[in-house]
């Protein structure tokens, strides 16, 4: 990431359905060269395999314990030289964990359940760290009991209880929906954030994996952006370690009761930067505000997606906004806004940052039921053919032989319909092939879109009408051709 903050931009390079109902988490994971990612949702996971041209190729899907989830916390290790994915079962109120095979595919090989000694009840978020021994899994929830607890990593997976520390007053773990490590000369520390009590806290880690808490931030309003306190992630460079915390403000939650304490004040939406100390203690350091040019409102994942001695890229994706923004963290712990993405679909902590043979990617999911899709972008420099005065689309169609003709013009009619219906679709034109010069490779009709930008296009292509168009359509179809590009102006 060479370049400097204005030539950077992201954009989409594939898009797959999923077996889940939605996304709600997202982890990737590199094995024998090859790097797989893994999308958790209500009932199953769905395994792709990412190139480094950015496509996604399916790979299989993976029942849950008692087809519950949604799979809300995931993270994949290698613990002594066999590769696991560890899956928070939120409804099952279970800690999964499956072996990762040759293939990228999964075999589940232990599971463990709640118990009033542990806190893994609607489980969250997890969180593997590598001691000089032993590797231990951490793992909170959302519960009627909150707290944070340590497992023991076994070298065939399972998971033996070493401690669990039960929520109070001094620090914030009711809610634990995002979790950070930072090693500091040569001790480890554990942030975790509270998503209902509202701040942060910090513990040292031992090598038998047992903790001790350090200190804790709370929410205020004024100068400190964590109520809802929701991802947790960091960076350093050098001797300076920064801790990186957002939220999906307490406001956004409609629901009667789920919100513990509705005595709060909204001031903004901000990213909240800590610097930590030494003795893993954690400071205010800075804030990134929310503004008209920055899409920051329902902050849900903070992806870290390149750092260097000199500065981060951070990805954080929003769930109200339904967007990423790319932020730059320079090395005194301030953020700067790069650019953003409209993804046209909410994220909710389905974001996950990977890099391949030096290009960096994103793999975000949707949290809409209706969408169930992932898409794959690639961060990288903005090129000539990524600018125009428009962005247009061509797509051209082929029917099946046997396709009821009347099914066909009501599939046309609705997807001509879809002007009418999405704002964003600039210009719509379509019609039938009538060339005589035998090129047309038996494309019967062409539909041709105009778009103002590259949002006005993602959420097109992630709105629901244009999904039901296609759900329409697509059975229809025995082929179809679709381009997309930036109208230019006289080639020189």
């Amino acid at each position: 990431m060479a370049q400097t903050p204005d030539q950077i931009s992201l954009y989409r390079t594939d898009t797959k359905d999923i077996s889940g109902k939605n996304t709600v988490s997202i982890t990737s994971y590199e094995k024998n060269g090859a790097h797989y990612v893994y999308a958790g949702g209500f009932e199953d996971i769905d395994v792709f395999r990412l190139d480094a041209q950015g496509k996604l190729t399916h790979i299989e899907k993976q029942e849950q314990y008692k087809k519950k989830g949604p799979a809300r916390g995931m993270v994949a290790d290698n613990i002594k030289g066999t590769d696991f994915l560890f899956v928070a079962n939120k409804l099952g109120d279970a800690i999964e964990v499956y072996k990762i095979l040759d293939d990228g595919a999964l075999e589940s090989v232990f599971i463990i359940h709640d118990t009033e000694e542990t806190h893994i009840g609607i489980g969250i978020t997890l969180q593997v760290i590598h001691m000089k021994n032993d590797a231990y899994l951490f793992a909170g929830g959302l519960e009627e009991t909150p707290g944070l607890s340590c497992f023991k990593i076994h070298t065939d997976g399972q998971l033996s209880h070493v401690q669990s520390m039960k929520d109070t007053e001094e620090i914030h773990t009711d809610g634990i929906i995002g979790m950070f490590v930072h090693q500091i000369k040569g001790k480890t520390y554990l942030f975790t954030g509270g998503f209902q009590d509202n701040g942060i806290s910090g513990f040292q880690v031992f090598e038998n994996g047992h903790f001790k808490h350090v200190n804790s931030i709370s929410d205020n309003t004024t100068d400190r952006y964590l109520t809802g306190t929701y991802p947790v992630t960091g960076a350093s460079f050098g001797d300076q370690h920064y801790l990186i915390v957002g939220h999906r403000h307490h406001q956004y939650y409609k629901r009667k009761g789920f919100i513990k304490n509705t005595d709060f004040v909204y001031h903004g939406d901000a990213v909240s930067i800590f610097k930590i100390n030494k003795k893993g203690e954690l400071a205010p350091h800075s804030i990134f505000k929310d503004n008209e040019n920055t899409k920051l409102q329902g902050q849900t994942r903070i992806e870290v997606v390149s750092v260097n001695q000199q500065e981060a890229i951070i990805a954080v994706g929003t769930r109200d906004d339904a967007a990423i923004q790319l932020c730059r963290l320079d090395g005194q712990g301030q953020l700067s806004a790069i650019t953003y993405l409209e993804t046209g679909f909410p994220v909710y902590y389905g974001l996950n940052a990977l890099e391949i043979e030096g290009t960096s990617f994103l793999i975000a999911g949707s949290f809409d039921f209706g969408t169930r899709k992932i898409a794959a972008y690639r961060i990288g420099p903005t090129t000539p053919e990524m600018q125009g005065s428009s962005l247009k689309q061509i797509i051209h169609l082929k029917f099946k032989k046997e396709a009821d003709p009347n099914r066909i013009q009501e599939a046309l009619a609705e997807f001509a319909h879809q002007q009418e219906a999405i704002p964003q679709i600039r210009e719509l034109q379509w019609g039938k092939n009538s060339s005589t010069e035998g090129l047309d490779k038996g494309f019967e009709y062409c539909f041709s879109l105009s778009f103002e930008d590259v949002h006005a296009r993602e959420i097109y292509q992630f709105h629901k009408v244009h999904l039901a168009a296609m759900r329409k359509i697509s059975p229809l179809l025995e082929d179809q051709l679709v381009m997309d590009y930036w109208v230019q102006g006289k080639i020189q």
